[in-house]
């Protein structure tokens, strides 16, 4: 029997995307209640940007669905065009293949993924942002830069205390005396390169979690370095660059400048949660019925 979860997922997705393009077609756009777009400011006098400062609530700029990437990272989506293929290693290629998603170019049928997020593994980083970022709120301390997503409520840090990245035993250029540990989230430092720009470096991954929602592979060598440019003082840009020697002969930009736009101090991140007893109460009711006649019909 098809895994009535993903399943449930995916009709969920499904449904999710219909609902946004019903919205284009009427010239609407899906928003978090109570969020400000760029679309309702239109003419503004951007207002200088505050020095060394990202906190904040931040919602991408354009419209509540913007960060949500189904077909991979907005750089570089997976849509088979030769502009947007990856440097893969052989080893990467032969691990993206292996990958199962239910969008992109290698897409198959929602009963045969092996999509980890489905199975309940965590998301992970950098799916987070290249594949369903929405509102997040940044905060920064004396020591760290702590990030609060709205997705399955996660949260990471980012140590500005000094330290180094852990030693990676791929990597020499990372020289502290300690070898990473594995995480899904990674181990993070950051520090400011100039008055309006916060770069972050991670590694210490996991290596079951995948890129994106294309099933993008890293390995335990991934090197990502995040930058956050506060173009004024309502708008954030979100760059993502991707370094995985093993998998990649080089490393390639993900997300390039992304604009988020700051909300009010008052503004309520809601949840969004996955809640296995309304996975249930959905199977019972939509799925099941949907999928009877699933077995023999998917690729």
């Amino acid at each position: 029997m098809p895994n009535r979860f993903v399943i449930s997922v995916m009709s969920f997705l499904a449904v999710f995307m219909l609902s946004l393009l019903a919205h284009a077609q009427k010239g609407e756009f899906a928003r978090q209640p109570g969020a400000v777009y760029d679309a309702d400011k239109k003419g503004e006098t951007p207002m200088p940007a505050p020095r060394h400062d990202i906190s904040g609530i931040w919602e991408p700029a354009k419209t509540a669905s913007d960060g949500v990437q189904a077909t991979g990272p907005k750089a570089m989506p997976s849509d088979g065009k030769p502009e947007h293929e990856l440097p893969y290693t052989p080893l990467g290629r032969r691990a993206f293949l292996s990958n199962k998603p239910t969008f992109g170019v290698t897409e198959v049928a929602a009963a045969y993924t092996n999509d980890p997020v489905p199975g309940c593994d965590p998301q992970g980083f950098p799916r987070i942002l290249l594949h369903n970022f929405r509102a997040s709120e940044i905060v920064q301390t004396a020591n760290q830069v702590l990030i609060l997503y709205e997705f399955n409520r996660k949260w990471r840090v980012i140590w500005t205390d000094g330290r180094r990245l852990p030693q990676n035993s791929e990597e020499p250029r990372w020289t502290s005396n300690d070898p990473p540990e594995s995480r899904w989230w990674g181990y993070s430092t950051g520090k400011w390169v100039d008055d309006y720009t916060f770069v972050a470096e991670s590694n210490g991954f996991d290596d079951r979690s995948w890129l994106d929602n294309v099933g993008r592979p890293h390995s335990n060598a991934l090197h990502v370095i995040e930058q956050y440019h506060r173009a004024d003082r309502d708008h954030l840009q979100i760059s993502v660059t991707i370094d995985d020697p093993k998998m990649y002969t080089k490393p390639w930009v993900a997300l390039d400048k992304f604009s988020v736009r700051l909300q009010a101090p008052t503004f309520d991140i809601p949840e969004m949660e996955c809640v296995p007893s309304e996975t249930a109460q959905y199977n019972k009711e939509f799925a099941d019925p949907a999928g009877a006649g699933l077995e023999g019909k998917v690729k």
